[in-house]
C-alpha cells in the first residue's frame, strides 16, 4: 500500500479541516492509497488471509445466512484484506485484525452514501456555496473521487468502529462516518472520514477549566 498525493482531495481537505459552523465544527479528511503491496504488506496480507480461513473453518453452524458469511461472500478475501491494510496504513500502531474488521465493514450503495451526505453535511455544503461557490460540495467531492478512483467502477464500504479503543472512533463526536471507495481495476482506495463536534460542549469544558484554575489561584493564597 502506498499513500497517493492528490491535489483535488487536498483542496477538499483544506475546506473540511476544522470547519467552524458556529455551534458545530465539521472535521473531514480524504486520503488515497494504491493497493500495490510493499514487502511488509505481503507478509501482513498472508497473515490476514490465514486468519480469515481459520475463522471460517472454526464456524460451527456453517449457516450461509449469517452476517459473517454474507459479508465474506459479497467481498472477496482480497478486497477485505485491502480494506484492512488501508486501516493499518492509516493507523500503523493499532491492531486491526481481519476477523474483527470484517464484522464492521458494510457494503454501501451510491444512493445511501449521497443520502447520508445530504443529511449530515447540509451546513457544510451551504458554507461551501457561500465561501467557494464553485459547483456544490458534493459535486466537487464526486469529481475528485472520479479523478482518483473512477466512480463508475467503484465499490463503497462503510466502517463502524466497535470500541473507543479503535482510532476511527471519534470520541465526543455528535456523529461520525467512515467510507472507503475501492476500485478493483485500478487497485486504489480512497478513504473519507467526516465527523461533527459541538462547540458549545467544548466551550463549556473550557469554561469549567478556567473556573477551576481561578479557584486554584484563590486557594493557593489561603492558609489551610
Amino acid at each position: 500500500m502506498k499513500f497517493l498525493d492528490s491535489a483535488p482531495l487536498d483542496r477538499l481537505n483544506d475546506f473540511l479541516n476544522n470547519l467552524n459552523l458556529g455551534e458545530r465544527t465539521i472535521k473531514g479528511c480524504l486520503e488515497a492509497y494504491s493497493c500495490k503491496h510493499a514487502a511488509e504488506d505481503k507478509k501482513l496480507s498472508i497473515s490476514l488471509n490465514n486468519e480469515i480461513i481459520d475463522y471460517l473453518g472454526k464456524s460451527s453452524d456453517g449457516d450461509s445466512s449469517s452476517p459473517d458469511e454474507i459479508l465474506i461472500a459479497r467481498s472477496s478475501r482480497r478486497t477485505l484484506i485491502y480494506l484492512v491494510l488501508t486501516l493499518y496504513h492509516m493507523y500503523p500502531d493499532y491492531d486491526f485484525s481481519a476477523v474483527k474488521a470484517h464484522q464492521f465493514f458494510t457494503e454501501e450503495s451510491w444512493d445511501s452514501f449521497k443520502q447520508i451526505f445530504y443529511s449530515y453535511m447540509l451546513e457544510a455544503s451551504k458554507e461551501w456555496d457561500e465561501t467557494v461557490g464553485e459547483f456544490s460540495l458534493l459535486d466537487n467531492l464526486l469529481k475528485a473521487l472520479d479523478e482518483v478512483v473512477s466512480l463508475a467502477d467503484c465499490e463503497i464500504y462503510g466502517y463502524v468502529p466497535d470500541s473507543e479503543a479503535d482510532p476511527l472512533w471519534e470520541r465526543g463526536a455528535i456523529w461520525s462516518f467512515n467510507f472507503f471507495f475501492y476500485n478493483r481495476k485500478l487497485k486504489r482506495i480512497v478513504t473519507f472520514r467526516f465527523s461533527c463536534f459541538s462547540n458549545l460542549i467544548a466551550d463549556g469544558f473550557l469554561s469549567d477549566e478556567m473556573h477551576y484554575e481561578d479557584d486554584g489561584e484563590i486557594f493557593a493564597d489561603m492558609d489551610m
